[in-house]
């Protein structure tokens, strides 16, 4: 999975320890994206990572960006990503795809999950779109052969050219579990989800691709338990909206006041002041970052909060003001 660029180097508070790996492979599995298989220089075996992870990687031209871990947790030998080569991006996911050559050494920040995979769950229900099939294909592959774990993949994308891993997911033994949606960009061809949703169950859904389809999922799943609905975004820090303007944030307590610019989130700017905030996902769908909110209006942007809780808390990695400031206590 890709998430936005920053260009903070590769040294805040959740990555101090760090890894500098060989691109021992790199190959395209659909049109338009490139997997990078990334291993220790001497061979040795990496460090663990569980089912949903994700690890920053320093692009070659210095830019930091968060992709989920696409292969097997078991192969201690390596990671691998698959990137989305974005032409509307910042430059991170254009640089890593043209740039970085098989050999190349690339700094990478220590596995991170914002999107675990729930142990002893009776079943799951993954929802993909795109490049967000990604770490859904990570918690496939942790299965294994001979798993009794009971699951059904929903798989969106617009063309069979652009749907990533494509072969492996048509094999004759998942035809009864994987479910492959083409709709070439047609809204009207778009598949209906309403009825694997309808009925809650005792199933943990995890979801993960575009903001349209997981607003669509979130409006679908309303009724189940809050605790069996899972998202991974696409965008750390939030898309930058037409309508987006300036607000102070305000530290209860201190009173400090700092700007917080259009296209900057408020976690980065607190950090950009010596602020230790903790935080994870920094797409608004884990609640690491989950903040109190003292006086303001919010402007939520995440998929975490109830709405009897807008008016307390706020999750700072994306959400923005509709007041001229917010205040908040960390």
């Amino acid at each position: 999975m890709m998430m936005t660029t920053t260009t903070q180097p590769l040294a805040d508070t959740q990555t101090r320890m760090l890894l500098l790996l060989r691109i021992a492979r790199i190959h395209d599995p659909a049109q338009g994206i490139r997997s990078f298989e990334l291993v220790q220089p001497d061979g040795t075996d990496l460090p663990p990572f569980t089912p949903g992870s994700h690890i920053k990687v320093q692009t070659p031209n210095g830019l930091l960006r968060k992709y989920s871990l696409c292969n097997d947790p078991a192969e201690r030998h390596r990671y691998t990503i698959t990137v989305k080569r974005d032409v509307n991006g910042q430059g991170g996911s254009l640089c890593l795809c043209d740039d970085a050559k098989e050999g190349d050494l690339l700094p990478v920040g220590m596995p991170e999950n914002a999107f675990p995979l729930v142990d002893n769950a009776r079943a799951f229900i993954f929802i993909a779109g795109g490049i967000g099939i990604t770490p859904i294909l990570s918690m496939i592959r942790s299965f294994g052969e001979l798993s009794t774990a009971k699951w059904k993949l929903y798989y969106f994308t617009r063309s069979p050219e652009s749907t990533a891993f494509l072969d492996e997911l048509r094999a004759p033994e998942l035809q009864a579990k994987v479910k492959i949606h083409h709709d070439y960009g047609d809204p009207d061809k778009a598949f209906d989800l309403w009825p694997v949703l309808e009925r809650p169950c005792d199933t943990h859904v995890y979801c993960c691709g575009p903001r349209g389809l997981m607003d669509a999922v979130r409006d679908m799943s309303g009724h189940w338990p809050a605790t069996k609905i899972h998202f991974e975004s696409f965008n750390e820090g939030g898309e930058v909206r037409a309508d987006d303007k300036p607000f102070d944030i305000v530290l209860d307590g201190t009173g400090q006041r700092f700007e917080v610019p259009v296209g900057m989130s408020i976690l980065n700017v607190l950090r950009q002041h010596g602020c230790d905030v903790p935080s994870s996902c920094e797409s608004g769908t884990c609640g690491t970052c989950r903040t109190t909110l003292v006086a303001g209006e919010a402007d939520h942007r995440d998929m975490v909060l109830m709405p009897e809780e807008m008016e307390s808390q706020v999750m700072i990695c994306v959400s923005r003001a509709k007041s001229a400031e917010l205040v908040i206590k960390l």
